[in-house]
């Protein structure tokens, strides 16, 4: 007998028991953004190597350990694509689309990053993302924000997250204060760990991240760097922080929040969440102005959000928000005799196109009157249609209530649609 093939690791499975919810946090999704007028963008999950390297920055983990990366047969070097920005933003300066013009963008779909698999985050992930293109102004910020916060109302999320925000302050800010977080860390190397001594001199504001306590009891001392911000970065995180309040968006300054990509400027954000045991990210953005003249198009202001869809589908179900059975049938539809079964498909069918919002199985593997219940039961329908030569002849159908205690009745094919209406 032949080994059984697996799937392979970090790259799961969506089962049919799981997908209705994966369906419910989508549409939930996709109602948010169409509420808000943005467009849907789709690219390809395998890019030029080049364009994370030019984007996400050579001396960062994901270009280091986490990138599926391949030669292809003409020998060129492809990746799976890690995050979806840079994706957008190439796709925007080949089509012609950002320079000079305002965009609004949305996107979902599978991202691929080689780390160690754990509950909730996999090797093949989904992501769900908004991009907002032209507009430099604070409004176009606190947009994105509040549409984060309109999702998590439908959801019912509101209290389970909060908000954390920061400003990285422009490049020459930044530089600045790279330049003293650097002076800093080299005083006190005594109690960095090996990763904070890898990104001290390359990426010194990710040591800022770190969770290791050796490295934390320093950071308290550090630069801050809202100390070497200049007016306009100053005015820019103040007017963000007005409209917020005026939102009614209770958010926190976090001065430690940096994001791991280097692109980023300015306005940085993190709605965080304690509901799934250790504290955790469930989604993350910022602004990042100057990605679009690095990807080789002209200079475009930019902000935009991801996250991670397996992240939100496990705080739906660890916060049991979702109480119906998503995967269940409202009618199943049984039959008794050769004629029965042959008729009651084409009603099934007729009755799908009346009822185009109800959900209605029809049982097609025979068995006796028992069997059938037993895989209605099993389907989690509301009620049973069963079609006999009686009921054909006269036109009815016999109802049966399964999750309601009600008498069975049988009824006309004109009162079903009538009771159909009603479930």
């Amino acid at each position: 007998m032949a080994k059984n093939i697996q799937a392979i690791r970090g790259m799961n499975d969506c089962l049919p028991t799981q997908t209705p919810l994966w369906q419910f946090a989508e549409q939930a999704v996709r109602n948010t953004v169409a509420s808000y007028g943005y467009s849907e963008i789709r690219t390809p999950v395998v890019e030029s190597t080049e364009l994370f390297k030019r984007s996400i920055g050579e001396v960062t983990d994901i270009i280091e350990k986490e990138m599926y990366t391949f030669d292809d047969r003409n020998g060129d070097s492809l990746s799976l694509r890690p995050e979806g920005t840079a994706c957008v933003v190439r796709a925007g300066n080949q089509h012609g689309l950002l320079y000079n013009q305002e965009q609004r963008f949305w996107y979902m779909g599978p991202m691929f990053r080689h780390e160690r698999p754990q509950k909730g985050r996999y090797r093949q992930f989904h992501q769900f993302g908004v991009e907002v293109y032209g507009i430099s102004d604070a409004h176009a910020d606190a947009e994105v924000l509040m549409m984060s916060a309109h999702l998590w109302n439908k959801l019912g999320m509101t209290e389970h997250v909060r908000l954390e925000i920061n400003t990285l302050g422009d490049n020459e800010e930044r530089a600045l204060y790279r330049d003293a977080l650097i002076a800093y860390f080299e005083q006190h190397t005594e109690s960095l760990d090996d990763d904070a001594k890898r990104r001290m001199y390359t990426n010194p504001l990710r040591v800022l991240d770190s969770k290791n306590p050796q490295v934390q009891s320093i950071l308290g001392d550090a630069p801050k760097l809202s100390e070497y911000l200049g007016e306009d970065s100053k005015k820019h995180f103040e007017k963000l922080c007005e409209l917020l309040t005026l939102a009614g968006i209770q958010y926190e300054v976090n001065e430690r929040l940096v994001r791991g990509l280097d692109y980023y400027n300015r306005t940085v954000f993190e709605w965080v969440t304690d509901s799934l045991g250790a504290q955790g990210t469930v989604l993350a953005g910022g602004r990042y102005d100057g990605l679009v003249e690095q990807l080789g198009g002209k200079a475009t202001p930019a902000v935009g959000f991801a996250m991670g869809i397996e992240r939100l589908v496990l705080m739906l179900e660890t916060l049991e928000l979702v109480e119906t059975d998503l995967s269940s049938v409202d009618v199943y539809v049984c039959a008794m005799g050769d004629d029965a079964q042959n008729q009651s498909l084409i009603i099934s069918e007729t009755l799908r196109k009346q009822h185009s919002d109800l959900r209605i199985m029809k049982h097609n593997s025979g068995g006796n009157f028992k069997k059938q219940m037993k895989k209605a039961d099993q389907s989690g329908a509301k009620i049973v249609l069963l079609f006999g030569d009686n009921e054909l002849e006269q036109g009815s159908v016999t109802v049966k209530y399964l999750r309601e205690d009600k008498p069975q009745l049988t009824i006309s094919m004109q009162e079903l649609s009538t009771l159909l209406e009603e479930l």
